[in-house]
């Protein structure tokens, strides 16, 4: 176990990156294009998206990381890093929630006139 999971640890934290960089590039692309457009595209939900989704994937790193931790220090770095990506995650969480309520009060006020 000692000799792949560092591997597969690995694994996990790159595909995370890759997943907030394509969104990263996604969503601006889209905020190009939009620029440029009288198209609309939920940009902040699609870049909220990616950032949630990658830190659930470096979140899961981290916890595997868990199983080959020696030191008490160590633990203590490990679990400030996994509260702080957690902390963030549910800031990005909220933060979809509060856009989305928004722009289906904003639908239903456009729906009313």
């Amino acid at each position: 176990m000692e000799i792949w999971l560092p591997e597969i640890i690995s694994l996990i934290e790159i595909a995370g990156i890759l997943i907030i960089g394509v969104g990263l590039f996604k969503s601006f692309y889209h905020y190009i294009i939009s620029s440029f457009t009288s198209r609309r595209y939920p940009i902040k939900l699609e870049l909220a998206n990616a950032l949630a989704l990658g830190l659930e994937f470096k979140m899961g790193a981290e916890i595997l990381k868990t199983v080959i931790i020696r030191t008490m220090d160590e633990i203590i770095v490990l679990g400030a890093i996994i509260l702080l990506r957690a902390i963030l995650s549910l800031l990005i969480h909220y933060e979809m929630k509060v856009d989305h309520e928004y722009q289906e009060e904003k639908l239903e006020i456009k729906d009313q006139y």
